[in-house]
C-alpha cells in the first residue's frame, strides 16, 4: 500500500470538507454527497448498477427544484401586492444560469469541480450546474428549513440586489418587435451557428430587417444569443430600449 498516496487522499478529502463547511456554513453530515454535487458527467464514474455512471446531473435536477420553491416562497412573501406576472419575471432572474454561475465564481466552486481537464467556466454553465447540485446535496443532508436559510441569507442577502434586479428590465428583442411594428418593418432572429458540445455550447445569432443582417450577438442559449444581438442591434438602428 502506497502510504504517501493515502495520506494525501486523506489530506485532500478533508480540505474539500473544510471547503464545504465554508461555503454552507455546517459540517457535511454526508460528505459523499457534497462530492458527487461537484463531479462533472465528464468525470462521472460507473455505479454498483450497471450502465448507470454516477455524476451530479441528479442533484442538479434536485437543486434546481428545491431553489425554485425557496426563491419563489420568498419572492411571495416579500412582494405580497405583485402579481404572478410579476414574481414569475423576478424569480427566473435569479435562478437563470448566468446569475447561478456568477454566484457559483463567487463562491469559488471552480476549485470543488472534477470534470475530464481544463474548462472555461466563463462561457459554461458548469458553475451554475454545480451550483444547483451543491443546493440538492444540502437539501439532502441538511433539509429544508437549513437549505431555506442558506439560499435566503447566503445568496439572496449577499449576492442579489433585488431593487436592481426588478428596475433591470431591459428586453432588447421586444423593443426591436415594437419598433419594427410602428416602422412597417419586417424582423427576423435567425440562429445561424451552434459551437460547442453539452455544456460548453454556444448559439450565435442573428437579426435581419427587411432580409438585411443587421448584427450577430452570442449566448449559452438561443434565448441569450438572441438578445445579445438584439442589444446590438438597438444601438445600430439607434433604438431606444424598452
Amino acid at each position: 500500500m502506497d502510504i504517501g498516496r493515502f495520506f494525501r487522499r486523506d489530506n485532500r478529502f478533508k480540505e474539500f470538507n473544510r471547503a464545504i463547511e465554508l461555503i454552507v456554513g455546517a459540517k457535511p453530515s454526508n460528505p459523499l454527497l457534497y462530492q458527487l454535487a461537484f463531479r462533472h458527467t465528464s468525470a462521472s464514474k460507473e455505479s454498483m448498477f450497471k450502465g448507470f455512471r454516477e455524476s451530479n446531473e441528479r442533484l442538479e435536477f434536485l437543486g434546481d427544484a428545491v431553489l425554485g420553491l425557496i426563491v419563489g416562497e420568498y419572492l411571495f412573501k416579500k412582494y405580497p401586492f405583485k402579481n404572478e406576472g410579476f414574481l414569475t419575471e423576478i424569480r427566473s432572474r435569479i435562478v437563470n444560469r448566468e446569475s447561478l454561475n456568477n454566484v457559483g465564481r463567487r463562491l469559488g466552486l471552480e476549485n470543488l469541480i472534477e470534470s475530464d481537464g481544463a474548462r472555461n467556466f466563463q462561457r459554461t454553465s458548469l458553475l451554475g450546474d454545480a451550483m444547483e447540485a451543491l443546493i440538492g446535496a444540502i437539501y439532502l443532508d441538511k433539509g429544508y428549513k437549513f437549505t431555506q436559510k442558506f439560499v435566503v441569507s447566503k445568496l439572496l442577502s449577499n449576492h442579489f440586489d433585488l431593487d436592481e434586479v426588478i428596475s433591470n428590465n431591459t428586453n432588447y428583442k421586444s423593443s426591436i418587435l415594437s419598433w419594427a411594428q410602428s416602422e412597417g418593418k419586417k424582423v427576423e432572429f435567425v440562429i445561424v451557428e451552434e459551437k460547442g458540445k453539452n455544456h460548453s455550447r454556444e448559439f450565435v445569432a442573428q437579426v435581419l430587417v427587411d432580409g438585411e443582417i443587421i448584427s450577430n450577438g452570442n449566448g449559452w442559449n438561443k434565448k441569450k444569443a438572441e438578445q445579445d444581438a438584439s442589444r446590438r442591434a438597438c444601438g445600430i438602428l439607434k433604438i431606444q430600449s424598452a
